[in-house]
Parts: structure tokens; sequence; C-alpha cells
């Protein structure tokens, strides 16, 4: 299927590894220029860059002026945008319980998982405003909706951050401008599945292997199974695209039915 997307301008956010590259990936094989912001450019980043017109960006987007650098890099480019997927985001699991979250720990959490993707949208909307179309695609968490005590603070930032973007698609909508959210269950990524991911974090804690611990998440899915990368770049693939010209303040779960509910 053709998604229309040949010669669009994108931004992607976290766009150095996991869902954030597998994106680009899936923009560039549709023909988009993507703007990859990223706080490091791993070497499989700077591989596509070689390969495709891929503009990387080293920024901090924790940072309060990381987002609209970002922004600005995309403009100085290519002059325009045409879709921003706000992907960036971390979680560490919280095996000590609430009371060991300090504020420090809350304001880092809120930073990369919730602020990042205001201040990239808040930089980023005039210039899709501007083209009287355009689509923001943001990746979300099933715990947005499924608060889990393990990751308190990531809940909480992932619930602010659908919430909001539910409320900017009421206003920018009739101004041509989409907003959408994706909300993964457990991923194969780093995230989940890195020597210091959620898997590894929880293993150390509980005595039991990082292997036990991710079968056991994969387990609770219908599926049996994570989602892979891949898979959630072509739900945002979409999204981005024109062929969903009419979905705007909608999520849309990928878990494999880990979420029985809602």
């Amino acid at each position: 299927m053709d998604m229309h997307l040949t010669g669009k301008t994108a931004i992607v956010t976290g766009a150095s590894r996991g869902i954030g590259l597998a994106v680009t990936r899936a923009l560039v094989a549709e023909g988009a220029r993507v703007v990859a912001g990223a706080r490091e450019i791993t070497p499989e980043l700077k591989a596509l860059v070689a390969q495709s017109d891929v503009l990387a960006v080293e920024v901090d987007l924790t940072a309060s002026d990381g987002p609209a650098e970002l922004v600005s890099a995309a403009t100085f480019a290519y002059g325009g945008l045409d879709v921003l997927v706000n992907n960036v985001g971390a979680v560490r699991p919280r095996v000590d319980g609430f009371l060991a979250v300090t504020d420090d720990d809350w304001a880092a959490t809120l930073a990369v998982n919730f602020l990042a993707a205001v201040r990239t949208t808040r930089a980023a909307l005039p210039r899709l405003l501007e083209r009287g179309a355009g689509s923001i695609v943001t990746v979300s968490s099933v715990n947005a909706f499924l608060p889990d005590p393990l990751v308190i603070d990531y809940s909480a930032a992932k619930a602010a951050l659908s919430n909001f973007c539910k409320s900017l698609s009421k206003q920018v909508g009739p101004q041509g401008v989409r907003v959408n959210t994706v909300s993964p269950g457990p991923v194969t990524t780093g995230l989940w599945l890195a020597d210091d991911g959620v898997a590894a974090t929880v293993a150390l804690a509980t005595g039991a292997s990082a292997g036990d611990v991710a079968e056991q998440a994969a387990g609770q899915a219908a599926t049996g199974r994570f989602t892979h990368p891949e898979e959630v770049a072509d739900l945002v693939l979409f999204l981005a695209s024109d062929r969903a010209a009419n979905i705007t303040g909608a999520d849309f779960r990928i878990d494999g039915g880990l979420v029985s509910t809602l």
C-alpha cells in the first residue's frame, strides 16, 4: 500500500534504536525525508544516514531547549514539516517501591516521557499549521491506562502524555493537524531486554533470571509474545499518512491482547 509519504518531511525522536529506529527506517522506505533526533547517534543510525535521506541530530530532548533545536535543524534542512513522531522515552523499574522514588526521579521521568513530547510538539506545531495539514503520532504505553506500581512514575507520565495528545487533537483538528497515540505493551527492544532493561532489573531484585521475567511478561499477552519494533512502526506509519486522514484523537494499542478490557 502506497502511504503517500514520498517527499514528506518527518521528525522522529528517540530515533537511534528500538521503536524510533524502526519508525525511521519505515519512513525512509516510503520515500520520506527524516530528521532523526537522538541523544546518541548509534552505528545503526549512522548506517541509515549513509544510505538514505536521513539527517541525524544529536540532541538532549530532556533539556528545555533541545526540542526547539531539533525542529530548527529540520526547518533549516528541509524548509518545512509534515510529520512528527514523538517516540523518546525511558523507564526504570521501581523495585524498592513508591517511597524510594525521589523528587529527582519523578522530574527525570516526567522530563523524558512527557515534557520532551510537549516541548517538541510545541516547537513543531507552527510548522504543521503553516501547511494546514500534518500528523503528530506519539508513542505512549499501555501503562497509561494499566497502572503498575513497578513503574509508578512511568505510568503517571504516560497517562499525562496520552491525555495531552487527546486534548491537543481537539484544538488543532479543525486546522488540519491530526494527533494520535500508539500504546505498545512490551516490545523486543533494549528497554525491556538490554542488560540494564526491565527484565534484568526485575530479575536482579527477585532472584529470577532475566529470561524468565521476560517470558512471564510475554505470557500475559494473548499471543504469548512481545511486539516487535517493526510492528509498532507499521502502525505509526499508517497514522502518519493520509491513509488515516479522518483519524485523530485516537489511541491504538499494540500489545498482543495484553489488555483485555477498554
